[in-house]
């Protein structure tokens, strides 16, 4: 037999890291009768170093790491460490004092900073779109089960309740700890299991989020009786009207407020961390909030993260950041401590045993049975209302959260918080392998294949991956045709548009900005219409704008706003074409500052007297390459609002005219499949394309002669930026830019000119 040294090296670290913390801990616990940080350093680290360990043991036999870090706690505590050398342990992990509230005040930041991730992750798209069945499935799901649980409280000996007389309490804390699907373990095992966009996994997803948010009302209107120690009309009422006040404001006015907050910070502030800064304050703003109403901390987290997660300004880095932090720091540190407070041994009771199977199983049938009822009323097949009840039955994180609250307020007794944690261990490790065989019997329709492979199209497209778009502006009528654009490619998705006046008059016009010929009027006017003829029917139109005139030059004010993050710089200048062929010097100028993908707009014709008139037929020249594609891209979502079909145009490239010199017949079934390609990316979004092949021509005056013949009134060329001093998108662009009787918007790839 080979021993492989690499795994068991883990193993061994560990073993020794665990000697020499308990003789140091030991040494510093006698040394001093106040709380060592020393101590709470080997508890963090022990719990960390465990509980990521079997974390990732779990993920590599496909369980959620969250198991690994309960069984940390577990493996840590009484159930095994403490059973099999008491003395280390109660130096390490003190059952009580103040040493023991040290790591309990980490765990309970730690409670909320989790529940803010929760909230982060909840789609609330998502909800809307499966609403009526998500809803349906939710409210059968955790009515069952809560019902099972109640009942089953009402009968549990005297001896498992702290207080008897709260009997009442009990038996809701445990009502609700068997009804409510953990939304974190659901999504992660779901995501991690390639199935987050089947319409059956977004259901699951949905779902999941209105048990957690139910949940988390029902725990705090709990929260409020159990505080109150009786069964007040007068104090549930309050607590409910002021929850559901709460949640009103939250989602109107509180929903601007975040998104403008963190908006202020990351434009405002120079500090890398000032973003997240700003997300921990409203973090802890609402959870004080919910508390000062007489409701669980927990809601107001939950809350900031649902609305922090919706923010369009939450970019992926910062995301990731926060994320990381919670995910490597407190996950470990609150579930380790869960798994601590649980004693596995009280299960050697055969009395205890039993209960504790009779939960497991009332959990699991109550939750089985009520979510496959929820999905039978809302509309779905036997086979996908199976595979949602599979899913919704992992309880994990919420209820151990749940647990935790009510072994802390002494409504839960020890041995009962043990036989929850259990219970949530038992059906989170048994959902991904009942998940998986129920989806993998499951069709795949051909609505549902049509949404996945456009949704994996847009994975790797430009245009969909866009977040923020800083458009750059003088008083012209160009100005306003490129924020005309603007608006129509950001109103499909809600996105944010800083506008920034970088003409002679930038301060009068930024002071003009309501206008109704201003580029924020047109910015808004498009997005409006571009939701509207969206084809997904809305989630865009209310387009966030801002207006900015810096005391800068044009190039410095566009260097500085860049520092921001945007994915595109849209430019409408007066002056575009330059004496020489080239650009106009100051829009060269202009552009030196920004390194990402530009989009330079050319009013003409038309758009000359009415730049905020859609154009009618637009024109794309193709030629496979990357820029041409993004180019295209661009054309799918400006022509939403044409009249007329999109016009491709196949045009060759030299390394083209090459290849159909070796290979005519390749070269044509090349040509082919890259307008096939186009027009079924365009078909994803209900748009007519017409395909045309000018292979056999220049590439300019290919382009030329298809705009004088198919009368367009707006052409969008995908263009490389050429290495140099001056900005330079080639010969072709210079060309159809120069001599175009129709519209021009030149989209390129990133900067790649020297810094100087």
């Amino acid at each position: 037999m080979v021993i492989r040294w690499g795994r068991l090296q883990p193993a061994i670290w560990a073993t020794v890291i665990l000697l020499v913390s308990i003789t140091a801990a030991d040494a510093a616990g006698d040394k001093a009768s106040k709380p060592s940080e020393f101590i709470l350093l080997v508890q963090i680290a022990l719990l960390i170093a465990v509980g990521r360990g079997l974390g990732e043991l779990m993920q590599r036999i496909g369980q959620p790491s969250v198991i690994g870090e309960l069984l940390g706690g577990l493996l840590l505590g009484p159930s095994l460490f403490g059973w099999l050398w008491p003395s280390a342990h109660g130096v390490i992990f003190p059952p009580s004092g103040e040493q023991k509230a040290l790591i309990d005040g980490i765990a309970q930041v730690g409670i909320l900073l989790l529940l803010l991730l929760t909230g982060m992750d909840t789609d609330l798209k998502l909800v809307r779109k499966v609403g009526r069945a998500a809803i349906t499935i939710s409210v059968a799901g955790i009515a069952v089960p809560f019902v099972c649980g109640f009942v089953l409280g009402e009968f549990l000996p005297d001896d498992l309740l702290p207080y008897p007389e709260a009997r009442l309490i009990a038996s809701l804390f445990l009502g609700t700890a068997l009804s409510i699907s953990s939304v974190k373990i659901v999504a992660v095992v779901v995501r991690e299991m390639n199935f987050m966009r089947r319409n059956v996994g977004q259901i699951i997803v949905a779902s999941a989020i209105i048990d957690d948010t139910l949940g988390w009302i029902i725990i705090a209107v709990i929260f409020s009786l159990a505080s109150r120690g009786s069964l007040d009309i007068l104090s549930v009422a309050q607590a409910l009207f002021g929850t559901l006040a709460f949640l009103a404001v939250s989602f109107t006015i509180g929903r601007r407020l975040v998104f403008r907050l963190i908006r202020w910070a990351n434009d405002n502030l120079v500090s890398s961390a000032a973003v997240i800064t700003v997300i921990l304050l409203l973090m802890s703003g609402m959870a004080m909030i919910t508390h000062l109403i007489g409701v669980h901390t927990v809601l107001g987290a939950f809350i900031a993260g649902v609305l922090v997660g919706e923010s369009p300004i939450l970019t992926r880095q910062i995301d990731e950041r926060l994320r990381g932090l919670i995910s490597s720091l407190f996950m470990p540190v609150f579930f380790g401590l869960a798994g601590l407070s649980a004693d596995l041994t009280v299960l050697k009771d055969p009395s205890v045993l039993g209960l504790t199977a009779a939960l497991v199983l009332i959990a699991s049938i109550g939750k089985f049975g009520g979510a496959f009822a929820g999905g039978a009323l809302g509309g779905l097949t036997r086979q996908e209302s199976y595979a949602l009840a599979s899913g919704m039955n992992a309880r994990g994180s919420t209820e151990v959260i749940i647990a935790t609250i009510g072994l802390s307020m002494g409504v839960l007794s020890q041995t009962m918080f043990s036989m929850i944690v259990t219970m949530a261990i038992l059906t989170t490790m048994a959902m991904p392998p009942m998940l998986r065989s129920a989806l993998a019997r499951l069709p795949l329709g051909q609505d549902e294949k049509e949404r996945l492979e456009r949704e994996e199209y847009e994975q790797r497209g430009f245009v969909a991956n866009l977040e923020r778009l800083l458009l750059a502006v003088d008083e012209s009528s160009n100005a306003t045709f490129a924020a005309h654009l603007a608006g129509q490619l950001a109103g499909g998705r809600g996105l944010p548009i800083t506008v920034l006046h970088v003409g002679a008059n930038a301060k009068l016009q930024e002071k003009n900005r309501a206008d109704e010929e201003s580029p924020e009027a047109a910015v808004i006017n498009a997005a409006k219409a571009s939701a509207e003829a969206d084809a997904d029917g809305g989630g865009g139109g209310n387009v966030d704008v801002i207006s900015r005139a810096r005391e800068e030059t044009a190039a410095e004010a566009i260097a500085e706003e860049a520092k921001k993050g945007f994915d595109l710089l849209v430019v409408g200048m007066d002056a575009v074409a330059g004496p020489d062929g080239g650009f106009d010097r100051r829009l060269d100028d202009l552009t030196s500052g920004f390194d990402g993908p530009l989009a330079i707009a050319a009013a003409k014709g038309i758009h000359e007297k009415e730049p905020t008139a859609n154009a009618r037929k637009i024109l794309v020249p193709v030629s496979g390459s990357n820029v041409s594609r993004r180019g295209a891209e661009v054309a799918i979502a400006l022509a939403r609002l044409s009249s007329e079909p999109l016009q491709v145009v196949y045009v060759s490239t030299t390394r083209d005219k090459g290849a159909r010199r070796t290979s005519p017949s390749m070269s044509l079934a090349h040509e082919e499949a890259i307008l096939k390609d186009i027009a079924a990316t365009a078909a994803r979004y209900d748009i007519n394309v017409t395909t045309r092949l000018r292979a056999n021509t220049a590439p300019e005056i290919a382009i030329l002669q298809e705009i004088a013949s198919s009368r367009a009134d707006l052409v969008v060329i995908g263009v490389d930026r050429i290495q140099g001093d001056r900005l330079n998108f080639g010969s072709i662009a210079a060309a159809v830019l120069g001599k175009s009787k129709a519209s021009v918007l030149l989209v390129s790839d990133g900067n790649v000119r020297p810094k100087t």
